[in-house]
């Protein structure tokens, strides 16, 4: 199986992770938003290539999941990481309220339908860690999910971790390479981008009523994510908690995780087959008299 790439944000995957020591903010010696640009482009440009090899090759996969609070710049970053990548390469899914239908399967069943092909990138915007997030923090919500609820609900929380712990074991031995990337944003800055969405007209649509009023749970959020990238990233599915008040940074580190990990799955062109190979003389005569 794929090694995690190894990063300042790489989250342990020995089970002692610690969320008060992930910062929000980049190091101090830090680059500028100018050359977070420049070091965001070199990647893109990178990430181009490689993608082209991963999907002329055809044999692997990779998944990349995205889950933060509110306002961290998950659509941004991966708006802006993937923006040079071939659409025909790529899906992107963004996991919301479960319908009906998804309710009356396993937590895990919408996410599979969801998942990408050999030859592809996918991107989970939200995922099923929603089920260790927000319904941690809502316990209510597993009412309508028509299960055999525990009297002590942290039963149900490492059933869970286990479940996605074998489930990502499982793609990681069938070709699938995991990235999850936690966008960790400052309840400070989280307010500040609410009141960006309020001030300029063109954000208002992002606003909503209901984002705020999740702040009153914010403690109970970072317990939810400290419990859970404690608990599940493992490595054959790392976890990367990125500082996220920063966004030209976020967004270079995240690019430069992708690029390092498709350069060490180091995809590669097929071959042509020998035989063909002899023939492409005789092709190219034919084609060049027509």
């Amino acid at each position: 199986m794929q090694k995690p790439y190894i990063s300042p944000y790489l989250v342990s995957t020995e089970g002692d992770f610690d969320l008060k020591k992930s910062s929000t903010q980049p190091p101090d010696d830090a680059p500028g938003k100018k050359q977070c640009g420049k070091q965001l482009k070199k990647n893109i440009e990178r990430l181009d290539e490689l993608q082209h090899r991963l999907y002329a090759e055809d044999s692997r996969s990779l998944l990349l999941i995205f889950q933060a609070m509110d306002a961290a710049g998950k659509d941004s970053t991966i708006r802006a990481v993937m923006s040079g990548i071939n659409p025909a390469g790529c899906q992107v899914y963004s996991f919301k309220q479960p319908s009906k239908e998804e309710l009356d399967h396993d937590f895990l069943w919408r996410s599979a339908r969801s998942l990408p092909e050999r030859g592809r990138i996918g991107i989970f915007n939200r995922s099923y860690y929603e089920e260790t997030l927000v319904v941690r923090v809502h316990p209510e919500y597993l009412s309508g999910q028509r299960i055999a609820i525990p009297a002590n609900l942290e039963k149900l929380w490492k059933q869970r971790f286990r479940a996605i712990n074998e489930n990502e074991r499982h793609l990681a031995e069938n070709g699938t390479v995991i990235l999850k990337f936690w966008l960790n944003v400052s309840k400070d800055e989280q307010r500040n981008r609410f009141i960006s969405r309020l001030d300029e007209p063109e954000k208002n649509w992002k606003f909503s009523a209901a984002d705020v009023e999740e702040r009153n749970h914010w403690n109970s959020y970072m317990n939810a994510y400290q419990e859970t990238l404690k608990n599940t990233s493992k490595p054959w599915a790392p976890w990367y908690a990125i500082p996220a008040d920063n966004k030209p940074y976020m967004r270079w580190q995240v690019a430069k995780i992708i690029r390092k990990t498709l350069e060490q799955m180091a995809p590669e062109y097929p071959k042509v087959d020998e035989k063909e190979t002899e023939r492409f003389s005789e092709m190219r005569r034919l084609l060049e008299n027509k």
